[in-house]
């Protein structure tokens, strides 16, 4: 489960905004103790309290002193509103200036009308004959589009 690729308390804390948002944490509902997660995951109890105490900061998790972690009300959205700026930052835009570079354009938006928030960004990028050329081959091989 945890791996080389990024700090371990990163890790950590990703692990569990992914328990939040896909409901295995529910608001307001405990999560495992520093211990239980350092033992299950055979890490040292600091390294968990150092991914904790980020989701603390984040308005993730709140302590209930005596009691342990839990999760914070409106959690969710303080996780979608953060991955949706992160997505924006590192693919959406990136993903406009090439696709500005290549000559690409925005199927049903002026370049200076289009949502400056990305959400649909993505989506509206057309590579007109390429788009085309690619999907005949595609067919041709079998394939749906």
């Amino acid at each position: 489960m945890l791996d080389d690729s990024r700090a371990t308390f990163i890790q950590i804390a990703k692990q569990i905004e992914g328990d939040i948002l896909d409901c295995t944490l529910a608001e307001q509902s405990q999560t495992p103790s520093v211990n239980d997660l350092a033992t299950f995951h055979r890490i040292n109890p600091a390294t968990v309290a150092k991914g904790i105490a980020q989701l603390v900061d984040d308005c993730v998790l709140y302590k209930r002193r005596g009691v342990g972690m839990f999760v914070a009300v409106d959690a969710q959205k303080v996780l979608i509103a953060k991955r949706r700026k992160a997505f924006r930052g590192g693919f959406v835009e990136p993903l406009l200036r090439e696709a500005h570079k290549l000559g690409l354009r925005l199927r049903g938006a002026d370049h200076h009308d289009r949502r400056r928030d990305g959400e649909t960004m993505a989506a509206a990028v057309e590579a007109t004959d390429l788009t085309k050329r690619y999907r005949g081959t595609h067919r041709r091989r079998g394939g749906d589009v």
